[in-house]
């Protein structure tokens, strides 16, 4: 039989049942909602965090990972986080791409809601990254960094009159087009279904904006399109058509950038069928590109402007109710290798990095410092401070020794960097080769960590499962042996991590998804006719680690 998570109390399937929900839901004073509720096998387990032997293991947390839309909502997820973890994350969702619009304004709602909940109820939330190459509001920082607009002055261009010609000598693309006497003079005739150049030949900016003017007259209604330098140019008459209407000379003022594939400058008339229309002069002139780019001096203003203003709103809603979070992330380019054999930092031609800005050896400390002295500024106590460097795959010994390196330079620089964040990756292979293969890279990652003597913070932590073949298992085929297999290794990288890391280094373990996905990676597994929460045998490998059996 299993066990449940269920609106109601602790219930046996085959019997009444009734454990007080106040027993297993109370955060200080707070109980959560819906209750939790179970049948046998796993009725006699309590919350998962209180197994955690804190007298033996003080610094030692669990988390859990979810969506602020899922918290807020303060439905089963969120009783299930609140009853058996220590603290929240929120992942990428309080990160300042999902926060801050293109224009610079800050909506915290979501975020003001569950801090005030979490005080309310005496929780904890761990900080998503304040600063990284991704989900950042890379809108806003195009903005802050974008060309600077100048005044400039209009440039007198190409003219032609066509009452001084006897010849038409520009381009006919179409129909015809001819110098003739008309209304007392000569004119330039564009002849009906015709698309004729009434002035070429000047070379064109492509940034620039160009004004091309030019008299014409018709003898009834003439209606036409214009094209200029492969840009089509809309009109007020109906279908974007420009309308002349006769017995007068109009004039037509055309404003338009030419098209990004054009270098040669012309305007094209493409008279329609309704009439001949006649053209008196032409002339065209420019405004140049009224922007500069901003100054190497410029950007950096700008963008340590940007990180404290987003470092002051995160920590200004914040009020010093969180106090861990990660200060970077991933931040190294397993890609891009230093002479001295390192990894580099991520860079970038096309979006804005903060690194690039700050520099590769200020980038930590500078974010820091931002983030320090607002959290401060804030009424948080600097005591509890705490920040972390999240990184994935350091099972790889070039990106663990690349990690240290930058922590290492960073830290001679000032910054405050108090812990790890390893981002993990693991998996359970039927295959005894590979799982063994699996346990040694994991004993060497928190073997490596632990070197580093700084706080030691494991995440993402879910297992996926594969067969002897290398396919993966999904949580619909898994059967109760290789679910038990599972949870085995769930813990062993608990008790790992607990024998390895030592005791006031210990910032945690955080559950990457509490209950199954397509992959049998939760606690509990969701029942798909009645929505209930199930506890799988991985709820019981916690529970026995956690307390060192």
């Amino acid at each position: 039989m299993k066990m449940y998570l269920k609106n109601g109390l602790f219930m046996l399937a085959a019997g009444l049942f009734a454990v007080a929900c106040a027993d297993y839901n109370v955060t200080d004073d707070f109980i959560a909602q819906p209750d939790p509720s179970s049948v046998v096998p796993y009725s006699d387990l309590q919350p998962v965090k209180s197994y955690i032997d804190r007298a033996n293991y003080p610094n030692l947390s669990l988390g859990a990972t979810l969506k602020v839309s899922e918290f807020n909502k303060q439905e089963m997820a969120h009783a299930a986080a609140v009853t058996n973890f220590d603290n929240i994350a929120f992942g990428t969702t309080l990160m300042s791409g999902s926060i801050i619009n293109a224009r610079g304004v800050m909506n915290f709602l979501d975020m003001s809601d569950l801090l005030d909940h979490v005080e309310e109820i005496g929780y904890e939330v761990y900080g998503s990254p304040i600063a990284a190459n991704a989900n950042q509001a890379d809108d806003w920082l195009n903005m802050l960094t974008a060309p600077i607009e100048i005044p400039v002055d209009y440039v007198e261009g190409q003219e032609v009159d066509y009452t001084t010609m006897t010849t038409f000598e520009g381009t006919v693309e179409k129909g015809s087009a001819s110098i003739v006497e008309y209304d007392g003079a000569n004119a330039l005739k564009v002849g009906t279904a015709s698309n004729v150049r009434i002035i070429e030949g000047f070379e064109v900016d492509p940034n620039a904006k160009y004004t091309t003017t030019f008299w014409a007259k018709a003898d009834k209604q003439a209606s036409f399109d214009i094209t200029f330098s492969g840009n089509h140019v809309d009109g007020t008459g109906p279908n974007g058509k420009w309308v002349v209407k006769p017995g007068k000379w109009t004039k037509i003022v055309v404003e338009s950038k030419s098209s990004p594939d054009e270098t040669e400058g012309y305007l094209r008339i493409e008279n329609s069928r309704s009439a001949v229309v006649y053209i008196q002069k032409a002339q065209v002139g420019y405004y140049p590109d009224n922007h500069r780019p901003q100054t190497a001096q410029e950007i950096s203003d700008t963008i340590h402007y940007a990180i404290n203003a987003w470092c002051d709103g995160l920590m200004k809603i914040n009020r010093g109710r969180i106090n861990l979070f990660d200060l970077i992330d991933e931040p190294i380019d397993a890609n891009a290798v230093l002479d001295n054999g390192m990894f580099d930092l991520k860079h970038s031609s096309e979006k804005v990095f903060w690194q690039d800005i700050f520099g590769s050896e200020n980038y930590a400390p500078t974010v820091s410092k931002a983030a320090s002295a607002a959290f401060e500024r804030h009424g948080g106590n600097p005591s509890e401070l705490k920040f972390f460097i999240s990184e994935i795959g350091l099972e790889d010994q070039q990106k663990m020794e690349s990690l240290k390196y930058w922590i290492g330079i960073w830290d001679s620089k000032g910054a405050k960097i108090d812990g790890i964040n390893a981002k993990l990756s693991l998996t359970y292979s039927e295959d005894a080769t590979k799982q063994a293969a699996n346990e040694a890279s994991l004993d060497k990652l928190l073997d490596e960590l632990a070197s580093t003597g700084k706080l030691v913070r494991l995440s993402n932590f879910d297992i996926k499962y594969q067969d002897a073949e290398g396919g993966n298992v999904s949580a619909k085929d898994i059967t109760e042996a290789q679910r038990q297999q599972l949870a085995d290794y769930y813990g062993y990288v608990i008790k790992s991590y607990m024998a390895k890391i030592p005791h006031d280094k210990q910032a945690g373990i955080c559950k990457g998804n509490m209950a199954d996905t397509s992959d049998p990676v939760g606690l509990w597994s969701i029942d798909k006719d009645s929505r209930d929460w199930v506890r799988t045998a991985t709820y019981k490998a916690f529970c026995d680690a956690l307390s060192g059996k």
